[in-house]
């Protein structure tokens, strides 16, 4: 990846994670945070321990609430789940404090701009056709990040992953981000998002459907399907296991069922030269199987376009983030 203008950075403002892209020398570096907190009892002994283990909070009231990375094994040891700043891709609006954590974890993680600094952040594409969420949240993170003293710019989630991974092939393509909240998916050509949708079945999905049927907990299963024990292979060692397999397939087949049901109907498609590529990456989408059970899935549908292969990101659970600072860096 070449680069020309330094300190520019690329965000993926993701349900699950926020992943920050930024360039050292002729390098791309990222940083990662949870993006979730937990609200714990105030006490000088606490907030001392939090100090020690370099763990990011602030005191609120009585309570410390405690964000980022690490807040998991404070839920575990509270027996319950963390609470999230967003949901589904845009902010939570079962959330009170859902800008005001954000606005910490951006603090912390993308600091305040130096002169000139551009930033350019992941939008999602409404659901079931519905943009009025996605117009609150675009702009309310804006202000967030032009209050840190960045210029901003936004950049659709789909097409991130496009013009991160599709550059041999003229950013022409399909792109899919299967993220926390939602899985994006956009039809791009020569770099314009031709169709862009996104399904409310991801990450999340899983984690909480599956706990539903395991007893478990979120967060459980969650840490189950990370890790690197768990495969999409058809063998389920555990009621866990099997459970993730099942509500995994069901995301890919929800986004593949819809891009067929838009593609078919979308009434006048560019004039494609060939096959397209199919380009898929976000942290769901890691898990070992997943290439093959994407491959599959899409074999059995029928589009109006020709698939010339289903490609797994060259830069994974940061497609998102590198396509967004290659947007920065290029005033896209």
């Amino acid at each position: 990846m070449e680069h020309s203008v330094a300190g520019h950075l690329g965000l993926d403002l993701g349900t699950s994670r926020i992943v920050l892209a930024s360039t050292q020398g002729d390098r791309t570096q990222y940083k990662t945070e949870l993006n979730a907190f937990v609200s714990l009892p105030y006490s000088k002994m606490t907030k001392a321990m939090l100090e020690r283990e370099n763990i990011h909070h602030t005191k609120s009231g009585n309570e410390i609430l405690a964000f980022g990375n690490r807040v998991d094994e404070f839920a575990n040891i509270l027996g319950g789940d963390t609470r999230r700043p967003m949901k589904t891709g845009v902010l939570n609006p079962n959330e009170p404090r859902n800008i005001e954590m954000l606005a910490l974890a951006l603090g912390k993680l993308c600091g305040r701009a130096k002169n000139g600094e551009k930033i350019c952040f992941s939008v999602p594409s409404g659901a079931n056709g519905s943009d009025a969420e996605v117009i609150y949240h675009e702009q309310s993170i804006r202000k967030v990040l032009e209050d840190l003293g960045y210029e901003v710019h936004s950049l659709n989630e789909g097409l991130a992953v496009i013009i991160a991974e599709l550059k041999d092939h003229d950013f022409t393509g399909i792109g899919i981000s299967f993220g926390a909240g939602m899985c994006n998916v956009c039809l791009s050509y020569l770099g314009l998002p031709v169709i862009a949708f996104s399904t409310t079945r991801g990450g999340d999905y899983i984690d909480y459907s599956a706990s539903s049927v395991t007893g478990e907990t979120p967060t459980t299963v969650r840490l189950t399907k990370e890790s690197d024990a768990f495969k999409l292979n058809g063998k389920a060692s555990t009621s866990v296991d099997q459970a993730l397999s099942v509500y995994y397939r069901d995301i890919v087949q929800t986004v593949v069922l819809t891009l067929e049901r838009i593609l078919n109907n979308h009434k006048q498609l560019p004039p494609f030269r060939g096959p397209l590529p199919v380009v898929f990456g976000g942290g769901t989408a890691m898990v070992e199987g997943f290439h093959d059970e994407l491959r599959k899935a899409l074999q059995k549908v029928k589009l109006p376009i020709e698939i010339m292969d289903v490609r797994k990101a060259k830069y994974g659970m940061n497609s998102t983030a590198t396509g967004a600072l290659v947007a920065a860096l290029a005033d896209m």
